[in-house]
């Protein structure tokens, strides 16, 4: 008889997952209607953020193409691909959109962003997807919502090297929300997150899918443009960036989180700051404001004591913190996925 690969040993316990669930605030989204993309307000915060991410453990976020090895410099038969730009990897905007506003959701008692119809009458109903542009939660005001565009957009990130390396990512199976602690009742409790690991887990040749991937230490570049943020608004995407130093933590991307993979600290460069925009339409020389060293330092904590007084919920920030908290000495779990 062969044995589950969910299973240890000779238990009926199936075997640990290396997430966590961060439950749901207990009073609801307050839903307020958005400031608009009619104007640029004066007392509103506009800018750009340069980020430098790190990739910490290997990092693959798929195409949903499988190509011929020699397409991308690899001598192996076939290989899952990861979207490329002039030879240099690329994250998509998307991605890392995705992955911070999972991140400011849970911070900020928010709504999911996504709902599938399958799963759709386990979530509790104050959960589900903003649907009115009018009555908007914290996340769906800054990232956006049906009909509502949002405040901020992602550029794509690319690496600085222009090269890539090849891995063996074991195969894993679907999620299994009938699992114990998904639910309290017939309700979802809260928001799934992945613990980081020392180190991935890799496959072979032989039992492991072929992926194209960024190693450890590769270095990805890009930008975030956000307006009309009010400051605890963008005091709280500081915060999902993991720049708060008393919540520190790295962020998963791509896939292969549930083996150590997609592990990424982030850096902020600088910030371009826009106090006055009517100077971009009188002057044909308006300059924005470049943060850089302390000034970047004192602006980025004065953001984050606004977020803290009033957007953020220390307890969700807490247990997420612990979570996504890097480095870490836990290990991925080997086996069967």
């Amino acid at each position: 008889m062969t044995r589950s690969p969910f299973r240890q040993g000779s238990s009926d316990e199936i075997a640990p997952k290396p997430y966590e669930l961060i439950p749901f605030p207990k009073t609801p989204p307050f839903l307020t209607k958005p400031d608009g993309h009619h104007r640029y307000r004066y007392d509103r915060q506009h800018g750009l953020l340069s980020l430098s991410l790190s990739v910490q453990t290997p990092l693959h976020v798929s195409t949903g193409v499988i190509a011929m090895g020699s397409d991308v410099r690899q001598s192996i038969p076939l290989i899952k691909t990861m979207t490329q730009t002039d030879d240099a990897l690329v994250i998509q905007g998307s991605s890392l959109k995705g992955c911070i506003r999972a991140i400011y959701e849970t911070i900020t008692n928010s709504t999911l962003a996504v709902v599938t119809p399958r799963y759709r009458r386990d979530m509790p109903p104050e959960r589900l997807p903003c649907n009115k542009k009018d009555k908007l939660c914290p996340a769906s005001r800054v990232f956006g919502a049906l009909d509502w565009q949002g405040l901020v957009s992602f550029s794509d990130a690319r690496c600085l090297q222009t090269d890539s390396t090849v891995g063996f990512m074991p195969s894993m199976y679907r999620p299994r929300p009938e699992r114990k602690g998904y639910y309290d009742g017939s309700r979802v409790v809260g928001r799934k997150f992945y613990y980081h690991a020392r180190r991935a887990v890799e496959g072979s040749k032989d039992r492991g899918v072929p992926v194209q991937q960024a190693a450890r230490n590769y270095q990805f570049s890009t930008a975030i443009h956000y307006r009309n943020l009010q400051n605890p608004e963008l005091g709280a995407l500081l915060i999902a960036l993991g720049q708060d130093v008393n919540h520190s933590f790295a962020l998963k991307i791509g896939g292969g989180k549930p083996i150590g993979m997609g592990t990424m600290t982030i850096a902020i460069d600088k910030i371009e700051q826009v106090k006055d925009m009517r100077d971009r339409y009188l002057s044909y020389e308006a300059m924005p404001d470049v943060l850089i060293g302390q000034s970047l330092q004192a602006f980025i904590q004065e953001m984050l004591t606004e977020a803290h007084a009033r957007l953020i919920e220390a307890q969700q920030l807490q247990q997420l913190a612990e979570v996504l908290r890097y480095p870490t000495d836990r290990d991925a779990p080997s086996g069967m996925y």
